[in-house]
């Protein structure tokens, strides 16, 4: 069974932190991915080579990305999710199964194409899974090859703000799947179990959790607005 067709029906854990962040240290990211493989989880995201090679030496399949260490003040216009294809070749070297990379049309650095990075990625005989934001980044993603199209930037793009704020963007997961015939993960702001049956019912192949699960600062923090708005 090849690595897509396994993830089919599977939950994956984004398992990921900031560098200003306390479970950043690489002794918590291993607690923390440990914890969630314990938990049933089968596959993680992770970002950085560092990362990749910890979830790696816990036999599940392993999505890498980069990002830089602090989100640029207009992180809604810059492509900085595994940009380059250096950084691909670092998530490679690494060991990820999945390379995961910004699947916009904006610029990138060093005048470098999605197209670029895609080819770069089957050169290498890895998975390339364009993270979008709409519909019209996901067709061209797979017209250019990507293997698996995510709904993983929706709401976080100028392209994308019309996108639910406070729930999954279940609307482009439907678009995604009646046009696209690749696998199509949905991403972004699932906090409770219902969301991703309702997600798989409607044809998604995969579907990433991170903020509901590792996220222990948001997690939190929904709890504490909740109490004060009912205050």
């Amino acid at each position: 069974m090849g690595i897509i067709e396994f993830l089919k029906g599977k939950i994956i854990v984004s398992s990921q932190a900031m560098p200003d962040e306390p479970m950043y240290k690489e002794d918590s990211m291993r607690s923390m991915m440990q914890s969630v493989v314990n938990g049933g989880a089968e596959a993680l995201r992770v970002a950085g080579a560092r990362d990749v090679k910890i979830a790696k030496s816990l036999n599940v399949v392993v999505i890498g990305i980069t990002k830089p260490s602090k989100l640029p003040e207009n992180w809604k216009e810059t492509v900085y999710i595994t940009p380059t294809v250096n950084d691909t070749k670092e998530l490679i070297e690494a060991g990820a199964d999945i390379i995961a990379f910004d699947g916009t049309m904006r610029t990138r650095p060093n005048n470098e194409s999605l197209n670029d990075i895609i080819k770069f990625i089957h050169s290498q005989n890895k998975i390339a899974m364009a993270d979008i934001s709409n519909l019209h980044e996901g067709l061209n993603s797979a017209l250019l090859g990507a293997d698996i199209i995510s709904t993983t930037l929706a709401g976080y793009t100028k392209e994308s703000e019309s996108s639910p704020a406070d729930s999954p963007d279940y609307e482009l997961l439907e678009k995604l799947v009646q046009k696209i015939n690749k696998p199509i993960f949905l991403e972004g702001r699932i906090w409770e179990p219902y969301q991703v049956q309702k997600a798989f019912d409607m044809g998604a192949h995969s579907v990433v959790i991170g903020s509901a699960i590792t996220r222990p600062q948001l997690i939190t923090k929904r709890f504490i607005n909740y109490k004060n708005n009912k205050d």
